[in-house]
């Protein structure tokens, strides 16, 4: 079983503030192994289409996903919290195998358990494409740069 993850809730907006850049920071290594840590064995997600549960399934997921979107730097932003849950706001950016840049737009509802770990997630995703000239997101954010909101556009 995964090892407790503070900040336990309820949440603070400190508190909640850092789960969101333990998260960005977490899925900015591309390491699935990583990011399932900070769920609960059972985690349930919706991720656009998909329904995914488990952490076998959400590694899974999260393996064929940095195969398919290289070059991936994603940026969260606190959107609201309450309790035990989370909503964030994110973008992040990468290219398919023929070249084409995306920026991804989405939000995100989390979940956690008393242990502090994410127990649901349920994501909405819209890409975009965009020219390499226009990409804003270039690795993980410098420590300066936490909190940090993103412009829409």
């Amino acid at each position: 079983m995964n090892q407790p993850r503070p900040p336990f809730p309820p949440f603070t907006e400190e508190t909640a503030l850092q789960k969101v850049q333990a998260a960005e920071d977490a899925w900015n290594t591309r390491d699935p192994h990583r990011v399932v840590s900070a769920y609960t064995p059972d985690s349930v997600w919706r991720n656009r289409d998909l329904f995914l549960t488990g952490h076998e399934e959400i590694i899974g997921f999260l393996t064929a996903k940095w195969e398919r979107e290289l070059d991936y730097a994603l940026r969260k932003s606190l959107w609201g919290f309450r309790g035990n849950r989370i909503s964030v706001r994110f973008q992040y950016e990468w290219h398919d195998t023929s070249g084409q840049w995306w920026r991804s737009y989405g939000n995100e509802l989390w979940q956690f358990s008393t242990q502090g770990l994410m127990e649901r997630r349920e994501a909405s995703i819209n890409d975009v494409r965009i020219n390499e000239a226009e990409r804003r997101i270039f690795g993980p954010r410098p420590e300066d740069e936490h909190g940090a909101d993103l412009p829409l556009r």
